[in-house]
C-alpha cells in the first residue's frame, strides 16, 4: 500500500503554511496594491527624511531653475517633503505650499482607495473637465506668482 501523494509543490521537511480563512485572505489580496503604493510613498518620504535636500549634492538641480532661473511648480517639493517628514508644517508650506496640498490630497485619495478596495468596490477617481481646468489654472497661477516680485513668499 502506498501513501497518498500531496497535491501541489511541497518542500521536504517544511511545515505547510497555515491557510488564512477566506474572509481574511480576500480583503488582504484586494488591499495589496494600495498597500504597495503606500509602501512606495512611505519609502520615498523616509529617503527624503534621511537624505536632507537642503544640503547641496544629494539631489539633482531643477533643470528649469538651472537653465532659466525660474521656479517650476515643483521647486521646493523635496524640501517641503523633508519638512513634513520632520513635522515642520510651517516650513513645508513655505518651501512649496502646492506640494503640501498635493500630499494631503494623496493621503485622502489613498484612504478612500484602500477602504473601497477592502470592501471590494471599484475606485476610479475622475475629475470633471471644469475641475481639471481649474486645477491646471491654479498650478499655472502658482507658477507665475511665485516668480514675480510680489509673490516672493511662494518661492522656495
Amino acid at each position: 500500500m502506498t501513501a497518498p501523494r500531496p497535491s501541489g509543490r511541497q518542500v521536504l521537511g517544511a511545515a505547510a503554511p497555515a491557510a488564512l480563512p477566506r474572509r481574511v485572505a480576500a480583503p488582504l489580496r484586494r488591499g495589496a496594491v494600495p498597500l504597495a503604493v503606500l509602501g512606495a510613498a512611505a519609502g520615498a518620504f523616509a529617503w527624503v527624511a534621511v537624505v536632507d535636500p537642503n544640503r547641496p549634492g544629494h539631489y539633482p538641480a531643477c533643470p528649469l531653475r538651472y537653465v532659466t532661473g525660474l521656479y517650476c511648480p515643483g521647486c521646493g517639493g523635496l524640501r517641503s517633503a523633508y519638512a513634513v517628514a520632520h513635522g515642520h508644517l510651517g516650513t513645508a508650506l513655505g518651501c512649496n505650499a502646492l506640494a503640501v496640498a498635493g500630499y494631503a490630497v494623496f493621503a485622502v485619495l489613498w484612504a478612500v482607495w484602500f477602504t473601497r478596495s477592502l470592501r471590494g468596490r471599484p475606485f476610479a477617481p475622475a475629475l470633471p473637465p471644469q475641475w481639471a481646468r481649474a486645477l491646471w489654472a491654479l498650478v499655472a497661477a502658482f507658477t507665475v506668482v511665485r516668480n514675480l516680485p510680489f509673490g516672493a513668499a511662494l518661492a522656495p
